[in-house]
């Protein structure tokens, strides 16, 4: 009884294939074999079974991975070796063969001088000799069924016959028909000859069926070079390089000499590991088996080196040819061009003109391609200037190249010119066109593009569908982007994760974060970006602490690049979870990610944000030569109402050399709005252009706006408005409007209003602003009727809503949420402070106590009161001394402003608490706003 080793994985799944199917096959004693998976050595045994059975039934189908996984079987070059893996041509299959032959009706014709007669008519001729003179001639199906009537009247086929059918198969990738006559070969003969064989494993490995392609070559009595080279390609045609290779060794080992189309096979399954030294071993094999001067086997070795990254192997490779062609060449310099070495591909290509060597369509491609990584436009151009002289001026791949280069120099003229000359586009075409404008921020014309594709019947492919709808997000075209959702998913195009990755980015910037979740858990294999682009959508949705809950399951699985870092600091930012914003600092240190791109101005941030400006100088100290981390800190001083430190700060800048830019000035105006300094925040708006040759953009604008509304010049303001050279967008108007909110001017108020309205119905924000407006003016009816029109437009406004870290861990409080554990002892602590309050000198912070229902109603419209719980909370559950850090969503109320002050001079500690618009840090009954920083405050 012979045992032939399996896989131990694959132990179970054979034997209950087995089982189930009861393979069998006859042997020449008229007797058969069922084959079971022992499940004590791993090993497939043969057993004898009842003469009875005449027929093979059924053959077991298993899946290719399950065939090669692991270690591929050992293949001994014995002619008795019996087979491996079980053929997945099943009785189903053989009945469907059968039904294709009988559902096509063949009438009498006469095709190139060859009768074709009914299928149960057999005329004196050879069968054999007619069947071949049918495969020659190309009429598959009339072969295929004089060959089923052949075999009812029980006439010898022979192997040439099955010769010729196997290759039209195989020609016509016919594989219901291959497999049917593969049927009837195990049918009629027990073991397969050398030619029968290779012609089974060629028409198997063309049709990607590699579990068949195994059995026959267990099957085969006799192998020869021919037959390793088949299989040994098969694999790694598949991508399954490993298996390739043990292969390559097993055939080694079986002592068959390679030939000319081995190695480049093998060497083609290295590079594609990529694997160096087994690809030095095998160019040890070449030289041993005296190959060193086959002109394929070295263009091979070129690019096994080059697709390893041993440019420097590669190139003595190419040195050392007698005779070079045309790959020889194009592998060279596109393998250049592959490792980031543009400049040592574009000197080959002017050897290999100067050689007298004209390049093919694969180095032109390939040269354009470096003029693209190098942003060499001149260079480009030479190139393109040689295409149009050459044969490959008509030639759509290259002028597909040409558009990418030109898009990636930001060309977009020379681009459309390249596009509009295109006589018949493809779809690389079109994307190419389509991501050039996305690219160059031109989101309009990738939409209007893409919509011209759509009138000429081109089908997108993924690339073309994620450039769209990165294009959407740019422009919240929510309802195209949601069709184009709908078209991913009916061509399966969804599956691609860089389309799955943008509907994540599109469906966040739209605010519709739940079908953003929705995406993303759909996605099987998600990737760095996926992770990323759910975090960065949690995190502009306001849903930070999600956004953390997230990253830390991102953490178990996959690790962040600092893309993910910026995002996740951002939350932490927005939160004020310093903990963990220390954490990811600790992490980027430690992966050496801390200097990458913008993290190290992220991490600034995020001290800042937080408050902590100790460590915030600390780490600017180490990068005061950027001036993105001289920005951040005029931030956090603009934040703080700290107009005379920023103004100190941009002295110093300008002194050590750094050059401002436009968020410098932006921060630098805001400080000064903040601190009433209006002369100096005018004369830093003029100096913007006369002495740093900045244009104002309308952020600068909004900020003067917002400087002289603040301090009460609301003509002045207005007057600016209407002379402003660019046309004013909602953002001004609405500094305008808060302006006329603190100075209660309800009349030109009312006029900003307008214009907000008529520029922007859609955004929550300006609704809020406007409500706000009429509140603090006393105009009920008017935020009842705005609050009705929020409605029915499904505009919502977020709670009130403070976050405060205890212990490393963020909690969070919402407005009119009792559903904290420990809500009971945090709402006596407080009506406790409230008792002292009002024994201390007559006031209740409580409104319901001590205000009319109106006010009462105000406060908890832009307050939400969350902040008090988060106060607390954090004095509940630190030691004694300890401050307390708390963020908050909305602005702080005149009365949670004076009862937080009040604690912070009861408990004696010091309480800092950032709302959406200034920092206050209480200590000992004081403020840092100077009691002006709180909303309602004139």
């Amino acid at each position: 009884m012979e045992r032939i080793p399996i896989p131990k994985k694959q132990e179970e799944k054979f034997a209950s294939l087995f089982f189930e199917n009861k393979f069998g096959l006859e042997n020449k004693e008229g007797r058969k074999q069922i084959t079971t998976a022992s499940s004590t050595n791993g090993c497939l045994q043969h057993y004898p079974l009842k003469p009875e059975a005449k027929h093979l039934k059924a053959i077991s189908s298993v899946s290719p991975k399950m065939a090669i996984a692991g270690k591929t079987p050992s293949v001994p070059p014995r002619p008795d070796l019996p087979i491996t893996p079980h053929s997945k041509t099943q009785s189903v299959k053989t009945q469907k063969f059968s039904q294709v032959l009988k559902t096509h009706h063949f009438s009498l014709i006469r095709s190139h001088g060859i009768s074709v007669f009914s299928a149960n008519s057999i005329d004196s001729r050879d069968p054999n000799s007619y069947i071949r003179e049918l495969c020659l001639h190309g009429h598959l199906e009339q072969a295929l069924r004089y060959l089923e009537s052949v075999q009812e009247l029980q006439i010898d086929v022979e192997e040439e016959t099955y010769i010729a059918l196997l290759r039209q198969c195989e020609w016509k990738r016919a594989a219901d028909e291959g497999s049917g006559v593969y049927f009837y070969i195990l049918n009629s003969r027990t073991r397969l000859s050398v030619r029968l064989g290779n012609s089974l494993l060629s028409m198997f490995v063309r049709l990607d069926n590699l579990v068949d392609a195994w059995f026959v070559f267990g099957r085969m009595e006799e192998r020869d070079v021919f037959s390793w080279n088949i299989l040994v390609g098969g694999y790694a045609k598949s991508g399954y390089f490993d298996e390739a290779l043990n292969l390559y060794h097993r055939m080694l080992w079986a002592g068959f000499k390679p030939d000319v189309y081995t190695f480049p096979c093998v060497l083609r399954t290295c590079g594609g590991v990529p694997d160096l030294p087994r690809g030095r071993e095998v160019h040890v094999h070449v030289i041993r088996y005296g190959f060193e001067s086959d002109i394929d086997v070295l263009n091979a070795l070129i690019t096994m080196y080059m697709k390893c990254g041993d440019f420097f192997s590669a190139r003595v490779v190419f040195d050392g040819m007698t005779r070079r062609d045309r790959i020889s060449w194009n592998a060279m310099i596109s393998g250049y061009f592959e490792n980031g070495e543009c400049m040592e591909g574009l000197k080959l290509f002017f050897m290999m003109r100067e050689g007298s060597v004209d390049p093919d369509l694969m180095t032109m491609t390939s040269v354009i391609s470096a003029c693209e990584l190098l942003c060499d436009v001149r260079l480009g151009r030479v190139i393109h200037g040689y295409v149009v002289r050459t044969q490959f001026g008509d030639d759509v791949s290259v002028d597909n190249s040409l558009i990418q280069m030109y898009s990636s120099a930001g060309n977009l003229e020379e681009a459309e010119k390249v596009f509009s000359r295109i006589k018949t586009k493809d779809v690389v075409s079109w994307t190419a066109m389509i991501s050039c404008y996305e690219d160059n921020g031109l989101p309009n014309k990738a939409v209007e593009t893409y919509k011209m594709m759509e009138l000429e019947g081109v089908m997108p492919d993924e690339i073309a569908v994620a450039s769209v709808l990165s294009a959407c997000s740019s422009l919240g075209l929510l309802d195209m982007g949601t069709k184009l959702h709908e078209l991913a998913t009916r061509t399966g195009l969804i599956s691609f994760i860089i389309v799955a990755n943008t509907l994540i980015d599109l469906y966040s910037k739209c605010r519709c974060i739940d079908k953003a979740l929705e995406v993303f858990h759909q996605i099987p294999d998600k990737n760095v970006v996926s992770w990323t682009s759910i975090i960065l959508g949690l995190r502009i949705n306001n849903r930070s602490f999600d956004a953390l809950l997230f990253f830390r399951k991102m953490r178990l699985i996959l690790n962040p690049n600092y893309v993910t870092l910026v995002s996740v600091l951002s939350a932490c930012s927005r939160i004020g979870a310093l903990m963990c914003g220390k954490e990811i600092h600790a992490h980027a240190l430690r992966t050496g990610l801390g200097f990458d791109g913008f993290l190290p101005n992220a991490i600034l941030d995020m001290y800042v944000r937080c408050g902590r400006m100790v460590p915030a100088w600390n780490l600017f100290n180490t990068r005061k030569n950027d001036v993105a981390s001289w920005n951040t800190i005029f931030t956090g001083y603009a934040q703080r109402g700290q107009g005379t430190l920023a103004v100190e700060l941009f002295d110093r800048m300008t002194k050590s050399g750094v050059e401002p830019d436009e968020v410098t000035f932006i921060a630098l105006l805001c400080a000064c709005s903040r601190s009433g300094m209006v002369t100096e925040g005018l004369n830093y708006f003029s100096s913007m252009k006369l002495k740093y040759s900045i244009a104002p953009n309308l952020k600068h604008f909004a900020c003067i706006v917002d400087l002289l509304g603040r301090a009460g010049k609301l003509d002045a303001a207005y007057e600016f408005i209407l002379q402003m050279p660019i046309k004013p967008d909602p953002a001004i108007w609405g500094a305008l409007l808060n302006a006329c909110r603190i100075h209660r001017q309800v009349e030109l108020g009312e006029v900003a209003a307008r214009r907000i309205f008529e520029i922007d119905e859609g955004s929550v924000g300006y609704y809020n602003l406007v409500c706000n407006f009429y509140a603090d003016c006393g105009k009920w009816d008017k935020v009842a009727k705005l609050r009705k029109v929020m409605g029915e437009k499904g505009l919502t406004v977020d709670p009130g809503c403070s976050w405060v870290e205890v212990k490393g861990q963020v909690h969070a409080f919402l407005s009119g949420d009792d559903f904290h554990p420990q809500i009971k002892k945090i709402n006596a602590v407080l009506e406790g402070f409230y008792e002292k309050m009002e024994a201390a000198d007559g006031l209740i912070a409580n409104e319901s106590s001590s205000r009319d229902e109106v006010e009462a109603l105000k406060a908890e419209l832009l307050c939400g009161h969350s902040e008090r719980q988060a106060v607390v909370f954090g004095l509940i559950n630190t030691v004694p001394g300890m401050p307390i850090w708390v963020t908050k969503n909305l602005f702080m109320c005149e009365s949670c402003h004076n009862t937080i002050k009040f604690i912070s001079k009861v408990v004696r500690r010091e309480i800092s608490v950032r709302d959406t618009d200034h920092f206050h840090h209480f200590k000992d009954g004081v403020c840092s706003c100077g009691d002006e920083g709180y909303w309602g405050k004139t």
